[in-house]
């Protein structure tokens, strides 16, 4: 092997220049020194991956999870894992630019371990619906698309100021007490700082389980009758009709449920993403259906 030695004499000043500019790159990490946004995104949840495509970048995500499954096209892209569980060998094996996780849901060693694989993550920080524009807009300003995300984002604000709007006066009436179950046995609900509640509150619904401790409570079927609310929402989810059944016979008594106000909400209102304005728009047509 050949030793390289530094030449003799002065450099001159451009040859100086020059390498003075190469010593202060070698210097900066690779992540750091570039200016371009990442060309290869890896998404590893699913409202992280319809933001991705509803801004445009389908071409760019190259890997996403197992749970990732809209839009159709999606089905298509590579597959690294699940959503709480991601394999990192898959993850390498992208050659991902960055990988984007979601601050509520992904754990957080998930993002630990990648950077210290040497992947740049970004982290997606939004948990309560209002705050999914603003990340949308962060989220573009990485991503190199501004402009596509402040009409997303702005989109979304128009719609969550017509259903605060449309839920005013029910709001000033005091919030009708509702329910949002999301497994009927055990009986498991929505409960506080989550999407439901979250949607509950925009809609000028009052969700019974808010006080209950933790996000998604187990509850009593004795105390869901105390409570009596006069809405109640059911997850919609493949493969437990005979368990909603039950459920609805055990709760019998319930206003809600004699008069018909007991309604399934599609998977759209779980995911924070583009399609939340859909969940809205169906808990909102099941409300004024109900009379409330």
């Amino acid at each position: 092997m050949t030793r390289l030695r530094p030449p003799r004499g002065r450099l001159p000043a451009a040859g100086a220049a020059a390498l003075v500019l190469i010593l202060l790159l070698a210097a900066v990490p690779p992540e750091a020194s570039s200016l371009s946004p990442p060309r290869r995104i890896v998404s590893l949840a699913p409202n992280i991956t319809e933001i991705l495509f509803a801004l445009g970048l389908k071409e760019r995500v190259v890997g996403v999870t197992t749970f990732c499954d809209h839009p159709p096209a999606v089905l298509r892209k590579k597959k690294v894992g699940g959503f709480s569980n991601p394999s990192l060998e898959a993850v390498i094996a992208a050659g991902p630019d960055a990988v984007i996780v979601t601050e509520d849901g992904n754990p957080p060693e998930i993002a630990a371990r990648l950077k210290r694989a040497g992947i740049a993550v970004y982290v997606f920080r939004a948990r309560k619906i209002a705050e999914l524009p603003g990340a949308v807009r962060d989220m573009g300003r990485f991503l190199g698309v501004e402009g596509e995300a402040r009409r997303l984002a702005a989109s979304l604000e128009r719609s969550l100021r017509d259903f605060a709007a449309s839920a005013a006066p029910r709001r000033r009436a005091g919030g009708a007490p509702a329910l949002f179950v999301i497994q009927p046995e055990p009986l498991i609900v929505a409960g506080k700082r989550t999407i439901m509640d979250d949607a509950m509150s925009i809609l000028g619904l009052t969700n019974i389980a808010a006080d209950a401790p933790g996000f998604y409570p187990k509850y009593s079927l004795e105390e869901t009758i105390r409570r009596q609310p006069r809405i109640v929402f059911i997850g919609q989810t493949k493969g437990m009709d005979e368990d909603v059944r039950r459920l609805l016979k055990r709760l019998a008594t319930l206003p809600a449920v004699r008069e018909g106000r007991v309604f399934t909400v599609r998977e759209t209102l779980f995911r924070l993403g583009p399609r939340i304005v859909e969940g809205l728009e169906e808990m909102k047509r099941a409300v004024e259906k109900s009379g409330l």
